[in-house]
């Protein structure tokens, strides 16, 4: 049980913090009395201190009444250092790849078994994208996400490919087998493309930030036609991820 069980004397900041680890990738959306069992408190405690929490803006009440993780919690986490310092070393290569496309350019890492967006710069171009700043999406459907997930761990990979895949478009691909040999051709190739498989008319590149501590995060691009400028695409963000990287240290 997230959280702990019910103890007596407990801190009333315990209590908040256990609320909040009530919340995993396969709880994302909780009700209050959900929230009381995985957090091992009373409901009429729960209740209190879920009315503050979302007061404060940390959660946030759904219209059927559940409960959600609220945007204060991103703002925060956008302050841990990791995530600064991605986003701030990142961000003039981003600018530099969004100037000589002109097309919607992203940087992104990955979180548990999804793709969270730090950030983007929105294209002039009409290319339906459903990635924002903040957004977190399923990984095997985009260029990101592709790519790490053929880096990351052996038991997230094993569970994305054991859950169901799925489908955003007729192109997504849903077949785990199908995916596996993809992740394993991105390992050779360094990058990972995608053809309108989480949007119609949207393909994306995607290629890896590699450090001496291994792949940190994920430069992508979306456009509406790889086959003409798919290798310049590519040699561009690798270009920009490398000297993430070297910023990074």
């Amino acid at each position: 049980m997230a959280g702990g069980t019910s103890q007596p004397g407990r801190s009333v900041t315990s209590r908040a913090l256990a609320v909040l680890g009530a919340y995993d990738a396969r709880h994302r959306r909780l009700r209050l009395t959900e929230i009381a069992q995985r957090a091992g408190l009373a409901v009429p405690t729960a209740h209190r201190l879920v009315a503050e929490l979302v007061a404060w803006g940390a959660l946030r009440r759904e219209p059927d009444g559940a409960y959600v993780v609220g945007r204060r919690i991103w703002d925060l986490g956008l302050l841990a250092p990791v995530a600064t310092d991605l986003r701030e070393v990142a961000r003039p290569f981003l600018h530099d790849i969004y100037g000589a496309t002109l097309e919607t350019v992203h940087l992104a890492v990955r979180e548990d078994d999804h793709v969270l967006y730090l950030d983007t710069l929105a294209g002039h171009r009409s290319v339906p994208v459903v990635s924002t700043l903040g957004s977190r999406l399923p990984m095997h459907a985009t260029g990101v996400g592709k790519v790490l997930l053929a880096h990351a761990p052996d038991d997230v990979r094993r569970a994305v490919l054991a859950a169901p895949l799925r489908r955003f478009t007729r192109h997504t691909i849903t077949s785990p087998v199908r995916l596996r040999v993809q992740l394993e051709r991105i390992l050779v190739d360094g990058y990972a493309t995608t053809g309108e498989e989480m949007t119609p008319g949207a393909c994306s590149v995607g290629v890896p930030i590699t450090t001496r501590a291994g792949v940190v995060g994920a430069l992508g691009i979306v456009v509406a036609d790889l086959r003409r400028s798919q290798a310049r695409l590519v040699s561009a963000l690798q270009v920009a991820a490398q000297g993430v990287a070297r910023g990074l240290g």
